[in-house]
């Protein structure tokens, strides 16, 4: 028994991270920020949090811990039906024995106190529990225990510590520590009484000051949904992302999601708190601004910086005062936790049909039987292996989610509890879905991959795919570097770890196709527009825009912007946009832009188009979003290239619509390449090196334009194998070139495939003296090892006297 009476409570201003033992991961996170981040702005509101002595005097006090021990005797958490009721007796003798008296007071009083700072008799607090050993870097214990919002009145207030209490005892707790080693006697509850911030007529959200899918650590990943912030973390709303670089604080990615309901005080109702829907006007808004947005990845900076580590934070923005306030702070413990030196890499060996599409989580693929579960109290019924198919989840889902291969919710974005946890359990998650468990028929297999970027997939029947891994540390550089062939913006942070100098290719067309779909002249021609079909499209896709153009801006310099960012501060060279005009008919209103061509592909393509007057408007909406990626964003690494730039001419001509659009050659450090991709290119490289900053060698046109073969005829003469990059023609040019490069003091690389199909041809161009090999991430550790062996090779044979 206990010699002196504990201490029961502690106000936030007396608490530090030193006191975790006393009152938890989550209080002593609090009374930190609240005592020594005052300083630089950041406004956390005040509170309080009984400690462990008190949890510990409460059990032992009223025999409590005896009997809880004599529930848990025969627990099996593998056995569903065991656990849930082992929990829930557990649970009923917590909330059956009365407080004790003295606790009880302290409560009371500390509430008092806390009120009158608020100048009402009875204020509105969140309870929040706080295990002593949650938010440790190695387990999170995120969820595990209960959250009561709007509780007001100290009759209301002692029953909901006595709930957060009991709550250490869910049965997902209890088996998330039987999984973790704990001991549930070595572990104590402090309940947090903080003073609630009115987001119920504002917003809230979370962030994390790291990318939770790819580990990538300069941005800051930001969630905003209106209303209280359990709807987030529950997964019932698709929320609003934002992704904030953090060496220029740009907002370089907005997504604006459904919000289709907002969490409000309930007043005189049985709950303290209600859902009720958002209008379809106010959705389409995003939920915070961008100021807000800004200054919340400014305080996630500064928090990560004051503890040393990535970091979890909850936010609110009180509708009353228009301010921002943090309301938790925890360490991440999924991605800061990955070993760097591993690339690992799921990939699928075939593709199938797609049943649904919604946000991935992680980068894994998982196959298996469908289990279709709607209801927590049908659980039971999930066995190891199979696919968990649900609306969304909630931590009471725990016990079969860490045994199931995949799972896949209607609700939810990527900071959902869905998503917390498969990241921490390492399994493949798609949330967000909208009709997952609709569309997908239970009992059938499927295939779950998160390993195709930013879009979750989920296919029909148990499709093969395999894991690469590759042990990177203690991997030397080459002398020659190489580069990334790059075009999709949801892999760039993941790929960004792959052992690289920077990027020598990003195409647009990637961006254009996958991220905008729309071609610019139908966005700028809307109203004249004569498809209907497309019209309704083109709504859908821009729901929220008046000005139609804009969106093409916006989307390209987002999509250009993440990847400028991933690879940051190493050169990120983007191609301008080299649709055929086949293929900008295929986007959505392309058709009544395009003329028809016997052969797109040396058409109306590349730089040619720039100048065009019916295409420089569309022109110009690529020019502004690279000067705002440049410019607004602050990401100077970007440089531009020209594709199928067939004469000096033309390379005059583009670059005097760029100036005009504030792409100067030179201003603010930029940089201009022109593909080598024609022989023109070549024959006339002292010219083009007057007006160019260097050159990016496109092997395959230069290939077919070389020999005269078309690439896209895939005729009898690819079968006999003289239209590769090795015919002595091809290689004559490209040693041309370099040459010409060299003595002009530009810089020269190649972005084809040919250096990884044809390894004497890599060879070759390592003796020519090529700065660059710009290669599929696929094939730059193969490559880079192989070349390690070239260049070695050529050094001891003269040719390379500069390694």
């Amino acid at each position: 028994m206990f010699m002196n009476k504990p201490v029961f409570v502690r106000f936030f201003e007396e608490l530090s991270i030193k006191d975790v033992p006393s009152v938890g991961g989550k209080n002593a996170s609090l009374g930190e920020m609240y005592r020594k981040l005052k300083t630089q702005g950041i406004k956390v509101p005040n509170g309080f949090a009984t400690t462990a002595e008190a949890y510990n005097y409460f059990l032992e006090s009223t025999g409590l811990k005896e009997r809880i021990k004599e529930i848990l005797k025969d627990l099996d958490t593998k056995d569903t039906r065991n656990l849930m009721a082992h929990g829930k007796k557990v649970r009923e003798e917590i909330l059956k024995v009365q407080l004790p008296t003295d606790f009880k007071k302290e409560i009371s009083a500390a509430y008092k106190k806390l009120s009158a700072e608020s100048k009402v008799k009875a204020l509105d607090v969140a309870v929040r529990s706080s295990a002593t050993a949650e938010d440790l870097p190695d387990a999170s214990f995120a969820g595990q225990q209960e959250t009561f919002l709007n509780i007001v009145g100290e009759k209301e207030l002692l029953l909901a510590v006595k709930k957060c209490i009991a709550s250490l005892f869910t049965d997902r707790a209890i088996s998330y520590r039987e999984d973790k080693g704990f001991d549930h006697f070595s572990i104590a509850l402090s309940v947090g009484v903080q003073k609630m911030v009115r987001s119920d007529v504002g917003s809230s959200g979370v962030m994390f000051t790291i990318d939770t899918e790819s580990g990538f650590r300069n941005t800051v990943l930001i969630n905003s949904i209106y209303g209280l912030g359990e709807n987030i973390v529950q997964g019932r709303v698709n929320p609003d992302e934002y992704y904030v670089f953090k060496p220029t604080l740009a907002i370089i990615s907005r997504t604006i999601g459904k919000k289709e309901v907002r969490m409000i005080y309930n007043r005189g109702g049985k709950s303290p708190v209600k859902n009720i829907p958002v209008s379809a006007a106010d959705r389409l808004k995003p939920s915070i601004t961008d100021a807000q947005v800004k200054q919340l990845a400014k305080w996630g900076m500064v928090i990560e910086e004051h503890y040393g580590r990535a970091m979890d934070i909850e936010w609110a923005l009180d509708g009353r005062n228009n301010e921002l306030y943090i309301i938790q702070a925890r360490p991440e413990t999924v991605q800061s936790m990955k070993n760097l030196n591993v690339v690992e890499e799921f990939r699928l060996e075939k593709k199938g049909h797609i049943i649904v599409k919604g946000q991935s989580v992680g980068n894994k693929i998982g196959a298996g039987k469908v289990r279709r579960i709607m209801d927590v109290k049908q659980i039971h019924s999930f066995k190891p292996g199979e696919v968990l198919v649900t609306d969304m989840t909630d931590p009471d889902w725990e016990p079969i989610m860490k045994i199931a291969s995949a799972i896949v919710t209607d609700k939810g974005g990527r900071t959902c509890h869905a998503a917390i946890v498969s990241r921490e359990l390492g399994i493949p998650c798609v949330v967000g879905t909208n009709r997952g468990s609709v569309a997908i028929t239970n009992g059938k297999s499927v295939t779950v991959s998160c390993a195709e970027g930013e879009e979750g997939l989920v296919y029909e029947g148990k499709l093969p795919f395999k894991v690469l891994t590759t042990d990177i540390k203690g991997l030397k550089k080459t002398k020659t570097k190489i580069m990334m062939n790059i075009g999709e913006p949801e892999m760039a942070f993941a790929q960004s770890f792959i052992p690289n100098d920077g990027v020598g290719l990003a195409r647009l067309e990637f961006i254009i196709n996958n991220y905008i779909k729309i071609h610019p002249l139908a966005l700028i021609n809307y109203a004249k527009l004569q498809d209907k079909e497309a019209k309704i499209k083109i709504d859908e896709l821009t729901a929220g825009y008046s000005d139609k153009s804009q969106y093409f801006v916006d989307r390209l310099a987002q999509g250009v912007a993440i990847l400028a960012a991933a690879f940051s501060p190493k050169d990120v060279i983007v191609r301008l946009s080299d649709f055929k005009t086949n293929e900008y008919a295929n986007l959505i209103g392309g058709k009544e832009f395009e003329p028809i061509e016997s052969n797109p592909m040396i058409g109306w393509r590349g730089a040619s188009r720039y100048y065009e007057k019916k295409f420089v408007p569309a022109f110009n909406l690529e020019c502004k979003a690279m000067k705002r990626v440049r410019d607004e964003y602050g990401l100077t690494n970007l440089k531009i290239m020209v594709p199928f730039c067939r004469t000096v001419e033309e390379g005059i001509k583009v670059q005097e619509i760029m100036a005009k659009n504030g792409l100067k050659r030179g201003k603010n450090g930029l940089q201009l390449y022109v593909m080598a991709e024609i022989p023109s290119n070549i024959i006339l490289a002292d010219k083009f090196c007057d007006i160019f900053d260097g050159f990016s060698i496109g092997s395959n046109d230069l290939t077919q334009l070389i020999l005269g073969i078309d690439r896209d005829s895939g005729g009898s003469l690819k079968i006999e194998g003289v239209s590769n990059e090795n015919n002595e023609a091809v290689k004559i040019m490209i040693k041309n070139l370099i040459a010409v490069a060299k003595k002009r003091k530009r810089k020269v690389g190649i972005c084809g495939q040919g250096p990884s199909d044809f390894p004497e041809f890599a060879e070759f161009l390592v003796s020519a003296g090529i700065d660059s090999l710009s290669l599929i991430p696929d094939t730059i550790i193969p490559t880079t090892l192989n070349l390690l062996k070239k260049e070695k090779r050529l050094r001891r044979r003269g040719f390379l006297a500069m390694f």
